[in-house]
């Protein structure tokens, strides 16, 4: 049986903060073959899931104007089921409670912001292959 993380090709990152889109583009290109799209916005990334298809969506939950939460329900709205990627939440927020409410959504995981850019691709693939 073949792991989520093996079947991964183009990732979207989604985050306001051009140092975390930089830092995080970065250390996943340089440890993974994955193809990355940046987003620095939700509407940006609302055309990016249609045009790009990810097999992945790294989705910021903090984000002025539409949060990370909503967004995921917009990409639902809009893209169909085969083609919705698998969805990691990249948060500060990281109360029991707020994990669990964001798996609920759908989500396969949550990154804890900050995070450790060497230890990312690795903590991307563990929570895609326990997923």
């Amino acid at each position: 049986m073949r792991s989520r993380a093996t079947d991964i090709k183009k990732v979207l990152l989604v985050d306001d903060d051009a140092n975390i889109r930089f830092i995080t583009e970065m250390s996943l290109q340089g440890l993974t073959d994955w193809e990355i799209t940046l987003a620095g916005t939700a509407q940006e990334a609302l055309s990016a899931v249609t045009q790009v298809k990810p097999d992945l969506a790294l989705l910021d939950v903090m984000m002025p104007g539409m949060d990370g939460v909503t967004l995921l329900r917009k990409m639902r709205e809009q893209v169909d089921e085969a083609n919705m990627p698998l969805v990691i939440f990249m948060t500060a927020k990281v109360q029991t409670q707020e994990i669990e409410a964001y798996k609920n959504l759908g989500a396969v995981g949550v990154i804890t912001k900050p995070f450790d850019p060497m230890k990312l691709a690795e903590q991307i693939e563990g929570i895609l292959n326990t997923a």
